[in-house]
């Protein structure tokens, strides 16, 4: 875990072993107890599309299954 301060015009400098492993740009979410950086890819369809890379079933069989799971949930 590093540490980081603002400065006197309130910029943040992550450090460098940060920027290396997670990129330049972020994206700053506000939680009830602080902010979260979350990186941005470069190619943020690129980025998507490795993520779901393995996924084998298209999005009509996901949409039925979840509906499915949710009828079944409910008590159908």
């Amino acid at each position: 875990m590093s540490e980081a301060t603002l400065d006197d015009r309130g910029r943040l400098t992550l450090p460098k072993e940060v920027r290396e492993r997670y990129g330049d740009r972020y994206r700053i979410v506000e939680l009830h107890d602080g902010v979260k950086l979350i990186p941005i890819a470069e190619d943020p369809l690129d980025a998507l599309r490795a993520e779901f890379d393995d996924v084998d079933k298209s999005a009509d069989e996901l949409r039925e299954e979840a509906r499915e799971a949710a009828l079944n949930e409910a008590g159908r």
